[in-house]
């Protein structure tokens, strides 16, 4: 093994080592020249005194660190069974803020675009090391530097706790960030082009980082997949924190939640997720969408709910693509058991209580929806009101904030139907990642294809990556800009084109909608 040059990298044939401002790292050596480095801290473990603290920079080490294994996950809830996927005893030790690198030219002078991915799972779940976030192949064939990174979900990143600073999660992110400014360069990478990518949870948290003060500058671009429009006001977070508490017996303390091991915690915020309905005369839509913890508008980690302070041009200097999926909520119809078991009361809760208007009142957009689709079944109008209010209308309308604060905005529409599970999932939420990443056989969204993923699926993701590494290295996405009259946004489907927004009943039916923070209600 040759020495690290001054500029801090070195490239051998197996164990490339690169120098970081916290010490060496030597990962593994990949095809082509290119190479991977994994479970990278960016700060130190947050437990002990640091426990729900904002994160805090790493040490430096001595000598050189081995980064050929993911870092150790966050506590995790039980959905999916990712809570079976981390020990207990190694999620106590708190070694949760690690990141990995691939980059096809592991080279101070090589100057490559840099993806960081945000991963999803609705704040209370998600790893870097799951199979299908593996980013290989997308910074091989892309000609991209691929960040990946753990951040902390659930109670510890997310719950509104007295003493704790607010979104710690988000905070993870933001020091995430940092790193990559300060050393992404020896990897390969240009700090000063730098795309945020994410889905679902991780669309909201590129959706709040583009708003985020604390964020400012450490990218230039933006790509959000399927934006959740949940967000929390700070006195709803803080009574579903008080819930969680008491199913503790404490309080909503950092000195009182600091006592509780933090593998019991997810199973707290599951038990309180699980029985929300008993909340809804508080919580309203939040208590019947089963969602225990999002992010806190608390007026200084993240100042205003994203569409607000975009609509101000908070994220004006960032060029953003964001979209959905044409049938989002068809997956979380199968998870909650009920795929041709909707009934027309369970239908009508739905209209009542997701409807454009209903948010806060829980009655509004019921007879809307059913005027505007009178051919759709009680399944259909359950599933296109939450698919609307959950992901596609947030996604839109962020687009559309960002135009009027000066910014501009790409859009697109993922059409093309799952044909795993014969079919029935349609265009369905989660189904966009495996396209992005191009690992088509690995991790759960892959079920998604089925067992061998028909050539239609190599194709489209072939043309989802040259998309989002073009953007990432400067250039638009492939389509126009969106505007607010000719409303142009790309259709990927098995052939991608370009052409009106296709929701258009929806969005009329959204268009006087104001998404915010989700507040207490009678708070």
């Amino acid at each position: 093994m040759t020495g690290l040059s001054a500029e801090g990298a070195v490239m051998g044939a197996d164990e490339p080592e690169v120098r970081t401002t916290a010490g060496v790292v030597r990962g593994a050596g990949q095809a082509s020249g290119s190479a991977v480095f994994k479970g990278i801290p960016f700060a130190e473990p947050p437990v002990g005194a640091l426990r729900f603290g904002a994160p805090v920079p790493v040490r430096n080490w001595d000598g050189v660190r081995k980064a050929v294994a993911y870092g150790t996950p966050p506590p995790q809830s039980a959905a999916f069974g990712m809570d079976a996927l981390v020990s207990g005893d190694a999620v106590d030790e708190g070694d949760w803020l690690t990141l990995n690198v691939w980059t096809p030219d592991p080279g101070p002078d090589a100057g490559l675009p840099v993806i960081v991915w945000m991963h999803g799972g609705a704040y209370v779940i998600g790893m870097s090391g799951l199979p299908e976030y593996d980013g290989g192949r997308l910074a091989r064939e892309g000609a991209v530097v691929v960040v990946t990174l753990n951040y902390r979900v659930g109670i510890e990143g997310f719950a509104h706790i007295e003493g704790a600073p607010a979104n710690r999660g988000l905070l993870d992110q933001v020091a995430a960030l940092e790193w990559v400014r300060d050393n992404i360069r020896a990897f390969g990478g240009d700090p000063g082009c730098v795309t945020v990518v994410g889905q679902s949870a991780g669309a909201g948290s590129v959706a709040a980082l583009l708003t985020m003060p604390r964020a400012a500058g450490l990218f230039g671009r933006a790509v959000a997949q399927s934006v959740p429009g949940t967000f929390f006001s700070p006195e709803l977070a803080a009574d579903i924190a008080r819930e969680f508490a008491a199913e503790l017996g404490v309080r909503a303390t950092v000195e009182e939640m600091g006592t509780v091991a933090p593998r019991r915690l997810p199973a707290v915020a599951d038990a309180v997720g699980a029985k929300g309905g008993a909340f809804a005369d508080r919580w309203g839509p939040t208590a019947h969408a089963l969602i225990p913890v999002a992010p806190v508008v608390d007026g200084e980690v993240l100042p205003a709910a994203p569409w607000e302070a975009l609509a101000s041009g908070a994220g004006r200097d960032v060029e953003l693509v964001v979209g959905h999926t044409r049938d989002e909520f068809r997956l979380m119809i199968l998870l909650r058991g009920l795929t041709g078991e909707v009934t027309e009361d369970q239908a009508a809760v739905a209209l009542r209580t997701f409807g454009p208007g209903g948010t806060a009142s829980g009655s509004g957009g019921g007879d809307a929806y059913r005027a505007a689709f009178p051919a759709a079944s009680a399944e259909e109008l359950y599933e296109l009101v939450q698919s609307d209010w959950l992901f596609r209308m947030p996604s839109l309308h962020l687009a559309e904030a960002q135009i009027a604060g000066g910014g501009r905005a790409h859009v697109y529409e993922l059409l093309w139907e799952a044909p795993g599970m014969g079919g029935m999932l349609g265009a369905c939420h989660g189904l966009d990642v495996p396209l992005v990443f191009g690992n088509l056989g690995e991790g759960l969204p892959a079920l998604l294809l089925g067992e061998e993923p028909p050539a239609e699926a190599e194709e489209l993701s072939r043309f989802v990556r040259a998309a989002w590494t073009g953007f990432a290295a400067g250039e638009d996405p492939g389509w126009p800009a969106y505007d607010v009259e000719r409303r142009s946004v790309r259709l990927f489907d098995a052939k991608p084109a370009v052409a009106p927004y296709p929701e258009e009943v929806s969005r009329g039916l959204w268009r006087e909608h104001v998404f915010g923070a989700l507040p207490l209600l009678g708070g």
